[in-house]
């Protein structure tokens, strides 16, 4: 069936760990038709969590693409984690879609990650609609949680619908049913049919007066949005229901507003609406900006291209699940047609690849062979060689470049041995297909023959270890996993770097005047610049002292040859000679003034400060505050949520090795917690004198 581009959907589930994602994914699957039972995280039967690794711990570790219809649209879903851990997987999907779903924790509200992933929407200006889940659990709180997305998240929410009680069975009041503001009906969702069939009623006489208080707050903040609003109000007049979803769309597609609506994905409760916002309010390829890139043609020129088959193709890669067979990369087309045997350019790499087949996909696998992409459209590559994640692919004719992928620094690596030469092979491999899967993973080679592996966290080499053992079979040595410092300088330094010296009997003379100082901020780069006088040194001299100069910003600092972040180099001026001074000269030089520069610039090692998020029953928070400035944190702030405390605090990662085991152990298991990289920091001298070489 030709799919039109305006009833297309490409969205995203986003949210905190345990928010409810993937149960929300199951529930639409089923409701769709798209399935015909509902899979459970507990049980390891979801159609998105299909990872042995995934299912034995009951979270989402891969994204995973499924597509669907609903009423007139059709719809592209990407199923992330919540662990942050894994949010590389969040970001290359935000930065390929045109919507997405927020869910929160109708208890917990929002939590540390749901700050990480709104972020990256808001940067990718994602349009978004919220869903606050779980509103049958103890303590569930939905003005709390609408509260928390303004103030903490710095949200515009707008509650579209509001809940009828909260809270289990057992309660008081007990969750039953949600009130849609814009018809004004109570929604009562059948548990016999697990939720699909849906009892339209009238608004009970002891919740009108609520229904009408929050529906008169939805209206007051769409009047903004909306001269016909206004003037209906202004008359007295009735405000269709079509009109305010016209108002409602347009100010989520514009970024003014996010609609907000409840439920209980584990019972059936309240999904089928959030399907029916998705075609209301989110934005088809159409309603987004048209894609931004670098024309090939003319350099540095900026050229626009839209969703429409008139368009010259143009795509970008943002994921890829490698095979022995043939890797299968998932592409995103902004613009033109994709045809199967035909030929594309990866512009950033200047390289042609073949599109050998063509693919939709379900999960994480090929569900069926397609003869076109579309303009709008996700499918799965088949024959693609040298791409990888962030990269464009498009029509050889006219080569654009879009904006790259930008991945988070790693902080943690962990070093293994293989057993064998064939062994080594085997891991290099095997290392090489990890890492065209996951651009966080890095792969370095340590001084004793040993691999270095770097990711995002204790989970995040985890999963790879038993990647490693369970399905490649590798007979490899694990080492524990250490942290990834950083270096840089205390205070700028000017200095001299010189070449006197004679190479194959020629004599050679170079001295390069060099500025190194330290960069505020979290600059995670060394920048070098050049500001030499005008006709000081020949420019070939002085391209080779810049091209040195970078080289050596990539290398090792000074106190434990770890990477150099935080730091300025700048060109100021130099000597030549004209029959003594060349290249090779000033090469020299320039790694003389360099390395001249960090010793004399106060060496410093840089340690990973992360942001611990822990909510935690208030008797135990006195233990937790305790515990946690034992590992040198800073206690950024506490807040109560009911009967729980939520402790912000940043804490070195040398000191939160394990931190999960001891976390239970302070709260007999009744904690939780997550952690993201916050900030490099100065080690203390007790921890860096462990360095100094």
């Amino acid at each position: 069936m030709k799919r039109q581009i305006d009833n297309l959907r490409n969205i995203g589930i986003i949210a905190h760990i345990d928010a409810g994602k993937t149960t929300v994914t199951e529930r639409m699957l089923f409701y769709s038709g798209a399935k015909h039972r509902v899979g459970m995280v507990d049980m390891g039967t979801t159609e998105t969590d299909c990872d042995p690794e995934e299912q034995d711990r009951g979270i989402t570790i891969y994204s995973a693409c499924v597509t669907f219809d609903w009423k007139h649209v059709h719809v592209n879903l990407l199923d992330t984690p919540g662990h942050v851990d894994f949010t590389a997987e969040v970001e290359r999907c935000l930065r390929v879609l045109d919507g997405a779903v927020v869910v929160f924790s109708a208890r917990e509200g929002v939590e540390a990650q749901s700050e990480t992933v709104w972020r990256q929407a808001d940067r990718y200006r994602v349009p978004r609609i919220a869903f606050i889940n779980k509103m049958d659990r103890e303590g569930a709180d939905f003005e709390t949680t609408l509260e928390e997305i303004h103030q903490r998240l710095h949200g515009n929410p707008v509650a579209v619908q509001i809940p009828i009680g909260a809270g289990p069975a057992h309660t008081k009041t007990p969750f039953r049913g949600v009130v849609d503001l814009i018809d004004m009906k109570l929604l009562v969702f059948d548990a016999q049919s697990e939720g699909r069939n849906i009892e339209i009623q009238e608004i009970p006489a002891d919740c009108l007066d609520l229904a009408h208080l929050w529906r008169e707050a939805m209206l007051d903040r769409l009047y903004s949005h909306s001269d016909q609003m206004m003037e209906l109000a202004l008359q007295e007049e009735p405000i269709p229901a079509d009109l305010i979803r016209r108002v409602i769309r347009d100010a989520t597609i514009h970024l003014q507003i996010q609609p907000v609506l409840c439920g209980s994905a584990l019972h059936g409760i309240g999904v089928q609406p959030i399907l029916d916002a998705v075609a209301d309010y989110l934005p088809s390829p159409l309603d987004v900006p048209p894609v931004q890139g670098i024309s090939m043609k003319k350099k540095d020129a900026t050229e626009l291209r839209r969703p429409s088959a008139d368009e010259p193709f143009c795509g970008l890669v943002f994921k890829v699940l490698p095979a022995r067979t043939g890797d299968l990369s998932w592409v995103r087309i902004y613009s033109g047609e994709l045809k199967p045997n035909s030929r594309v350019l990866n512009p950033g790499k200047d390289k042609k690849e073949n599109v050998a087949q063509l693919w939709r996909i379900h999960a994480t696998k090929r569900e069926e062979q397609v003869d076109k992409g579309e303009s709008g459209d996700i499918v799965a590559i088949v024959g693609l060689r040298h791409s990888v994640t962030g990269d464009t692919v498009c029509d050889t004719r006219e080569p654009v470049l879009l904006e790259a992928i930008r991945f988070p620094e790693t902080v943690i690596s962990m070093a293994i041995e293989p057993e064998s030469a064939t062994e080594r092979d085997k891991l290099a491999a095997t290392l090489d297909m990890l890492k065209r899967q996951d651009p966080t993973v890095q792969i370095a080679s340590g001084e004793t023959g040993q691999t270095l592996i770097s990711g995002m966290g204790e989970l995040h080499l985890e999963v790879i270890k038993n990647r490693l053992l369970r399905d490649f079979n590798l007979k490899v040595k694990f080492h524990r996993p250490q942290v990834s410092y950083r270096e840089t300088i205390e205070q700028a330094v000017e200095v001299w770097g010189e070449c006197h010296r004679h190479l194959g009997g020629q004599p050679l003379f170079a001295r390069l005047q060099v500025r190194l100082e330290p960069l505020p901020g979290d600059a995670s780069t060394v920048i070098v610049l050049n500001q030499c006088p005008p006709d000081t040194l020949p420019i070939e001299l002085l391209d080779a002292a810049v091209e040195e100069l970078r080289a050596c910003a990539h290398g090792g600092g000074q106190i434990a040859g770890y990477p150099l972040m935080k730091l300025k180099v700048t060109v100021l001026g130099g000597e030549s000679h004209h029959e003594t001074s060349n290249e090779t000269a000033f090469r020299i030089a320039a790694n003389d003034a360099f390395h001249k520069g960090l010793e004399q610039g106060r060496p410093v090692l840089l340690e990973p400060i992360m942001k611990l998020n822990i909510t935690t029953p208030q008797d135990y928070l006195g233990d937790f505050v305790g515990d946690l400035q034992q590992r040198r944190a800073l206690i950024a702030r506490t807040d109560s949520r009911g009967a729980f405390s939520v402790i912000e605090a940043h804490a070195p990662l040398k000191e939160l090795f394990g931190y999960s085991s001891a976390m239970r152990s302070l709260s007999q298991g009744r904690a939780g917690c997550s952690m993201e990289p916050l900030r490099y920091a100065p080690a203390p001298p007790e921890v860096a004198k462990n360095y100094l070489m």
